[in-house]
């Protein structure tokens, strides 16, 4: 059996604080809320982020997202009063490293080597 996709998941302490502030980052409500204590995000070239609440769990999770722009990303991240100050620049990739006002770790990323990014199959890049 083969992996069709992957789903990366935030512990928060409340969910509905959580997902107000992960709207303001989407620009967006969630795509779904299949159990009362979850929220889910999907993303144009697949993959998922699921918030949910697990209060003994929150701030111990990562997660990277890729980004088309990062220089776009920290001026949205500014806007909502995130501190953007962890940067890494490198060849191949740029980074912004935050936390959600749980402490969980997001990395946005913008790959500059296009083998880094992940991409849509070419059979549901018109969808």
């Amino acid at each position: 059996m083969a992996i069709q996709n992957a789903l990366a998941s935030v512990a928060v302490k409340s969910l509905p604080d959580a997902v107000q502030w992960y709207e303001s980052l989407f620009s967006r409500a969630p795509d779904s809320c299949p159990m009362p204590a979850l929220a889910e995000w999907s993303f144009p070239q697949g993959g998922w982020l699921q918030v949910y609440e697990l209060p003994q769990r929150a701030g111990q999770c990562s997660v990277t997202l890729a980004v088309d722009d990062i220089d776009e990303q920290g001026e949205q991240l500014l806007r909502m009063g995130v501190d953007i100050g962890q940067r890494s620049d490198s060849s191949s990739v740029r980074i912004i490293m935050v936390a959600d006002p749980d402490g969980n770790h997001i990395a946005f990323a913008q790959p500059l080597d296009r083998r880094l990014a992940v991409q849509a199959p070419a059979a549901s890049a018109s969808l």
